[in-house]
């Protein structure tokens, strides 16, 4: 039986949304929190409520909490769903787009980084998903996938590079059974933190969400949380302080480069949310930290690109396979790296 769609797309925007905010009245008594959410939450059940407690997606004054807590006057509480309080309807809106091949079953695009990929909470507009429906009528969309026309896979706001995207029913079946398979071929750029003792490897760690932030993940080698996951990696330029890695997907789970290459011990340079957007490797001087700071700022985004894609069109049966160069603030950053480390 094949998973969920949605599942194994990879190094999708991991994102929760806020259904409910109450702040507890001033004279409220001390009550458990699972029991004043079942009588406060239309449709909720004890044992509901004490689901989304453990899975940390309920939180008191933004901090999760435990079934047993009482809740005090004045408390804020938030409760978090992984699907947007909205309909799925899309609006279609005249977006430019990157198309680099397209025939009558599927298009590849290069995405730029800071396009978000889909509607969701916080960007119901300015979206990939906005642009193809302007562009194309009657984009297919997969099972338990509504309101994501033509999309078999996804890459995150801030990764640049390609996507394939079906525009029939057949392209998308034969696409998603490919990536459902792991045959799709996927290599990414990134520059990471460090140089890497071994010239190449492979990662093997399930990755989860992390108990202590659920926008995270987390990677469990022991297999005891998570979904399977495997990279193949490769150093190709090594810069002293930071170095060009080459990744290949075996799997494609959400955030999986960036939280295997920070378990690794080499997050991805400028990657916030794992750590990258610090000094990890270098010296103390403030030349070295201004330089570093410039190239923040010069790539305000994890230094991740989707540089190429292959797959067997599912109509001629024919192995397509594409190319995307390094785009401008990271080719940008490379070179300044390379300087540095010439000169220094």
């Amino acid at each position: 039986m094949m998973e969920r769609p949605d599942e194994d797309f990879e190094e999708d925007e991991l994102e929760l949304y806020e259904h409910h905010r109450i702040l507890v009245d001033k004279g409220q008594s001390l009550v458990r929190i699972d029991k004043f959410l079942t009588e406060k939450v239309a449709n909720a059940t004890r044992n509901k409520v004490q689901h989304a407690i453990d899975t940390g997606a309920v939180l008191v004054n933004g901090q999760p909490t435990k079934s047993n807590y009482k809740i005090k006057p004045l408390d804020e509480i938030k409760v978090l769903l992984e699907k947007p309080p909205r309909d799925t309807e899309v609006v279609a809106e005249n977006i430019p787009l990157d198309i680099i091949y397209e025939d009558e079953d599927l298009l590849v695009v290069n995405k730029p980084a800071g396009m978000v990929v889909h509607p969701a909470h916080g960007n119901w507009s300015g979206t990939l998903v906005n642009g193809l429906v302007y562009h194309f009528q009657n984009l297919p969309e997969m099972k338990g996938n509504t309101g994501r026309p033509g999309l078999v896979h996804r890459i995150d706001k801030d990764t640049s590079g390609l996507l394939v995207i079906a525009k029939s029913e057949v392209a998308m079946t034969g696409l998603a059974s490919q990536f459902f398979h792991h045959t799709i071929d996927r290599t990414y750029l990134a520059l990471v933190w460090g140089e890497p003792e071994s010239d190449a490897g492979t990662i093997r760690g399930h990755i989860g969400r992390s108990a202590k932030d659920r926008k995270v993940m987390d990677v469990f080698p022991d297999g005891s949380q998570g979904k399977h996951a495997i990279t193949h990696w490769k150093v190709l330029k090594r810069l002293r302080y930071v170095s060009l890695v080459q990744c290949n997907l075996e799997t494609g789970r959400t955030h999986q480069i960036r939280a295997h290459m920070k378990f690794l011990g080499h997050p991805l340079f400028n990657d916030a949310m794992y750590g990258g957007d610090k000094i990890r490797k270098g010296t103390q001087f403030a030349k070295y930290k201004t330089f570093v700071a410039n190239c923040f700022e010069l790539m305000p985004r994890q230094a991740l690109h989707a540089m190429s894609l292959g797959f067997i069109h599912p109509m001629t049966k024919e192995k397509m396979y594409f190319e995307s160069p390094l785009p401008q603030d990271f080719l940008a950053v490379l070179e300044k790296w390379e300087s540095y480390v010439q000169h220094e």
